[in-house]
């Protein structure tokens, strides 16, 4: 799909910030797509090309891809509101949100926060549910957020050791990890300041009861990042939500699963009159 990002100004703060975004189809209601963590707005493209003639907008969130990254201490309510400004400057009054992981947490805190202007919400693996036993897991990427060059000097070391090993990939994938972390803001303000259990002060697991907005999650059942009963407390306590589970998928449910994710919702917008 042959599709250029345009990047628009959002002139609606006293800071101008720019929301990177590219759309495609035309059939109303919009269609608003929130990519996951470290991710970006062309992770949706295999969905988008199922979910034609629907307009779809992927949008490049506040701190990540080629949107704005102000180096600030990011949280959820700063991604909401850019959202919210990014639908204002586009004229977007009613629309459906599809998020996934992080853009699932952000999608259901924006449905809280602006009920009116959600038709209907669809969760891919939605994270934004406090568990404790996240603290700890991420501990072993403390010394790749050191701005420091002596951790770029131990990769280049480690480099022929990882050849002998055959552990190549490995280590490439952490060089790629580091230098992501630390080009952009967003993710790197995510871990640091949610090292520790009572950091997670924006979880929505205690809100998302209100919605009354249609809503359907998606999982696979072999998502090892976002544990199944995270999607499960989400469809349990949104009234009326609907729970799919997408047989031998991983997390990765937008990069390679677009056509399976499309299977369960096309039917969810025809029920909602999408």
């Amino acid at each position: 799909m042959e599709i250029s990002k345009q990047i628009i100004t959002l002139t609606s703060k006293p800071i101008a910030y720019q929301a990177a975004y590219w759309e495609a189809g035309e059939t109303a209601p919009p269609i608003l797509l929130l990519h996951g963590f470290m991710g970006n707005g062309e992770c949706w493209r295999s969905l988008v090309s199922q979910l034609q003639p629907h307009r779809c907008i992927s949008l490049d969130l506040f701190g990540f891809g080629d949107s704005s990254k102000p180096m600030i201490r990011y949280d959820i309510a700063k991604l909401v509101d850019f959202v919210h400004q990014f639908t204002l400057n586009m004229g977007l009054e009613s629309f459906v949100i599809v998020g996934h992981s992080l853009g699932g947490w952000v999608g259901a805190a924006y449905a809280l926060a602006y009920p009116d202007s959600v038709k209907g919400l669809v969760l891919a693996a939605p994270a934004g549910i406090r568990d404790d036993s996240f603290s700890g897991r991420y501990d072993w990427l403390r010394p790749l957020l050191w701005r420091t060059p002596v951790v770029d000097w131990g990769l280049k070391i480690a480099k022929p050791i990882a050849k002998i090993m055959g552990k190549q990939q490995d280590l490439a994938q952490i060089s790629w990890f580091r230098h992501e972390l630390n080009s952009q803001p967003a993710p790197r303000s995510f871990l640091v300041d949610r090292l520790r259990p009572e950091d997670a002060i924006d979880t929505v697991e205690k809100e998302i009861y209100r919605l009354r907005v249609p809503t359907l999650v998606i999982t696979g059942d072999r998502d090892e990042t976002i544990p199944l009963w995270h999607s499960q407390t989400y469809a349990t306590e949104i009234s009326g939500a609907q729970l799919a589970l997408i047989p031998n998928a991983d997390h990765a449910l937008p990069q390679q699963y677009g056509a399976e994710m499309a299977e369960k919702i096309l039917p969810f917008l025809a029920g909602i009159g999408a």
